[in-house]
């Protein structure tokens, strides 16, 4: 098989997609399956009428050229016309279910339009049962078209050695500062876990002054670190030094910071809401997303003993580190693959 896997949002700043285009395509190079890197080098898809005119026009191109047998879109979006089949990844359905606050265009693009795309699409990877149930409600797909594959974790994050700093602990969290993503309640927890810190990262929305208002306003300003979007070596850098990683999420097709955090062997708490019960297992502590006295209680009891909340996260990280390998992944990607050119 020679699939062309759209790569482009591995450019720039890239985010949870990037890493599944990313660790996609290197972990198919160990399968039967050639893969053709469809991306443009020079193109910033980070703008709306940018990444419009990749999907629609440039990615169909891209594929043509490269005289590919099949396409996998696998960053969420669909070109309205394409000349070969087409395999789709869709992450989760949030700009339907959770992002009422963003630009209507936006939400329409990558809403409606991308869902009418998708009964087109020969077959449909999803990244959790959770997104599998989300995309059937909001669709009417055959359920046999649809596949659920957990993403891949880097190994990079998998061989990292924890080397907690207990001189200036602090919470790690990971993702695009934005509103779904709940950071606000981490804010509001730093109020009575007076030795921690909260350390963000991931490229920022308005939301982010949102946040920077809220902890002024509490007094905790200056135990609020948001770094923005940083390099590999340093994302890689603080999960090995974090005490705890948070992800307090509303709404998550996946939740790559649970999986990463748990196959670096971070202490971990999350939300429990969408995906993340279901990514999580019982590896990491699960609350109800807006309850801040649930939030500073696990943060504080990880907090209290971190030598023994280590010791908890090691033993569970060779089976995070096996649901979420990419090996598995690819495997089962390349058997959906065979399906969809059937």
């Amino acid at each position: 098989m020679r699939v062309g896997i759209d790569m482009q949002l591995a450019r720039g700043t890239a985010t949870g997609i990037g890493e599944y285009v990313r660790g996609l395509g290197r972990a198919l190079a160990a399968t039967n399956v050639e893969v053709v890197a469809l991306e443009s080098v020079a193109f910033d898809p980070w703008r709306f009428d940018r990444r419009v005119l990749w999907d629609q026009v440039l990615l169909p191109i891209a594929a043509t050229r490269a005289r590919v047998d099949l396409v996998h879109c696998a960053s969420g979006t669909m070109p309205l016309v394409h000349a070969m089949p087409i395999v789709a990844t869709v992450h989760d359905v949030a700009w339907l279910r959770a992002q009422a606050h963003t630009r209507p265009y936006a939400r329409a693009y990558f809403g409606a339009f991308q869902l009418a795309r998708y009964r087109a699409a020969a077959r449909i990877v999803v990244d959790s049962r959770f997104s599998r149930d989300e995309l059937l409600a909001c669709v009417d797909l055959d359920a046999a078209r649809v596949d659920v594959v957990y993403p891949g974790v880097a190994s990079d994050m998998m061989s990292i050695v924890r080397r907690r700093d207990d001189l200036a602990p602090f919470v790690l969290a990971v993702g695009t500062v934005e509103a779904r993503k709940n950071l606000e309640v981490l804010v509001r927890a730093l109020v009575a876990l007076p030795t921690m810190r909260v350390v963000s990262v991931g490229p920022p929305t308005p939301y982010r002054e949102r946040c920077l208002v809220l902890a002024r306003e509490l007094g905790v300003a200056d135990r609020l670190d948001m770094r923005g979007y940083v390099d590999r070596a340093e994302v890689l850098d603080l999960y090995a030094r974090a005490t705890a990683a948070a992800v307090p999420s509303m709404y998550e097709g996946f939740g790559y910071g649970v999986a990463q955090a748990l196959c670096a062997g971070l202490p971990t708490v999350a939300a429990a809401t969408s995906s993340l019960p279901e990514v999580a297992g019982d590896a990491a502590a699960l609350v109800d997303p807006n309850d801040v006295a649930a939030w500073v209680r696990e943060l504080g009891c990880i907090a209290a003993d971190p030598i023994a909340a280590d010791e908890r996260a090691a033993e569970r990280r060779a089976r995070a580190c096996e649901r979420f390998g990419w090996t598995r992944a690819a495997r089962e990607i390349a058997t959906t693959y065979a399906r969809a050119l059937s």
